[in-house]
């Protein structure tokens, strides 16, 4: 009897108190920003887990909160900051860069080196790691990523083409593939419809950001705007004259919406906003028709180079006990590996980030939703031939991407309503010195 009680004292005494048990498990508080089909994908995988791995470790999941990313950043600030009236900071949390560069600021990121062997973080994309470094550390893990690709309503682009196609002003979907193609289409489509717009970029300062870097410069130099470039005059021509002009939309939120109301027919976006593509276009007048939309790989501007945006979603864990540090790994590692990754992705329109998962090909059109298939051949296509950029993170950057946006969006429309016909020759002298300002 003596015997097994020493034993019973030695076996507890071996057991790691940095690791949770079935006996004394620990629970991990998440926050994401999945809608519809790719929450209920996301929410299934943390339920195989808890029934599966966590049941075994003793690792509970608890979605705590689900937020658009604007709610969720800003939850995570007040909560960071011990705002009145602050949620409890979660254990892990989708992040955005600039959010995650003002919580690594305050200290409270854990370092995935901690967790990860050398080994461990290899099996990420390289880029995909490089993208979630702050100050040499790695603070943000990738989940998924996504990257920008060019809708077009075809139904529409075949009537429009069509009509065209028996006069010398025809066009093709392959004179898509650059900027200049697409604003030679939207001169023509505008005559062609009666005053219609063809093109919207969704996010015009990814537009700006990516055509430079396509044409060898950096719009954001030294945490300022590089607007003085020849590379910036033919951003600013393919899109300032256009947009004023009609033929470019102005518009303020995701071009889905443009899309189901047959208001653009051309639009660059996120990869990931397949899912919200209609397959139907519904007139001003409330008559519905069908309509079939394509992917194609991101636009470049002519003579340039493949570039395209990284973006998507990286998580983090927030710095708490050796316990719930390692828990919350566990889960990461267990989320991210090629089993949950692959699916995952290809039912979402997200593009794999770890290597073994992002070079396979079983994962392109892995799915149910007709244009999640087109999204992910497309990105399976720039995979292969383009390089993908990081946007730069530092404070304030954010504040300056929705400065250059709407000041160029106010110039653009308020030329438009003045007319339109003409664009001032000084212009984009006036924007650069405003903005500069």
């Amino acid at each position: 009897m003596f015997s097994i009680l020493i034993l019973l004292v030695f076996l507890s005494a071996c057991q790691n108190p940095n690791r949770p048990s079935p006996k004394n498990p620990v629970s991990i508080t998440l926050w994401h920003i999945y809608v519809e089909q790719m929450k209920t994908t996301f929410e299934g995988l943390v339920d195989e887990f808890n029934v599966t791995v966590g049941a075994k470790q003793g690792i509970v999941i608890q979605v705590a909160a689900v937020a658009n990313p604007s709610v969720l950043s800003e939850k995570l600030l007040m909560a960071a900051n011990g705002d009145p009236g602050a949620p409890e900071i979660p254990d892990i949390s989708v992040i955005y860069p600039p959010v995650a560069a003002t919580l690594s600021a305050k200290g409270l990121l854990m370092d995935f080196a901690s967790q990860f062997t050398k080994d461990g973080i290899s099996r990420y994309v390289d880029a995909f790691i490089e993208a979630g470094m702050i100050d040499g550390h790695h603070y943000l893990l990738p989940i998924s990523k996504s990257t920008e690709v060019l809708y077009v309503n075809k139904t529409i682009f075949d009537q429009f083409a069509g009509d065209l196609s028996a006069t010398q002003n025809g066009v093709t979907l392959t004179q898509l593939e650059t900027f200049e193609g697409i604003i030679d289409a939207a001169e023509k489509y505008y005559a062609w419809s009666g005053g219609k717009t063809f093109y919207y970029p969704d996010s015009l300062f990814t537009y700006s950001m990516i055509g430079m870097e396509q044409m060898g410069e950096h719009l954001v130099r030294d945490r300022k705007l590089n607007l003085t470039s020849p590379a910036f005059k033919r951003i600013w021509d393919t899109y300032y004259g256009p947009a004023a002009k009609g033929r470019v939309a102005i518009f303020n939120t995701f071009g889905d919406y443009l899309a189901l109301t047959g208001d653009a027919v051309a639009i660059t976006g996120s990869s990931a906003g397949a899912i919200f593509y209609p397959d139907s276009v519904i007139h001003k007048d409330g008559t519905k028709e069908a309509a079939e939309f394509i992917v194609l790989p991101f636009p470049v501007f002519s003579g340039g180079e493949k570039v395209a945006i990284q973006r998507g979603v990286d998580m983090c864990v927030i710095k708490s006990t050796p316990v719930k540090e390692y828990a919350a790994s566990v889960f990461l590692k267990w989320l991210t590996s090629p089993e949950q990754n692959l699916p995952f992705t290809a039912s979402t329109g997200f593009i794999p980030v770890v290597k073994q998962a992002f070079d396979a090909t079983s994962n392109v059109g892995n799915s149910d939703n007709a244009m999640i298939k087109k999204a992910r051949l497309a990105t399976s296509t720039m995979q292969k031939e383009y390089r993908f950029y990081v946007q730069p993170v530092f404070d304030g950057f954010e504040a300056m991407q929705k400065n250059y946006i709407k000041e160029l969006q106010d110039r653009a429309l308020a030329a438009r309503n003045n007319g339109g016909g003409t664009v001032p020759d000084d212009a984009r002298f006036n924007f650069i010195t405003a903005f500069n300002e």
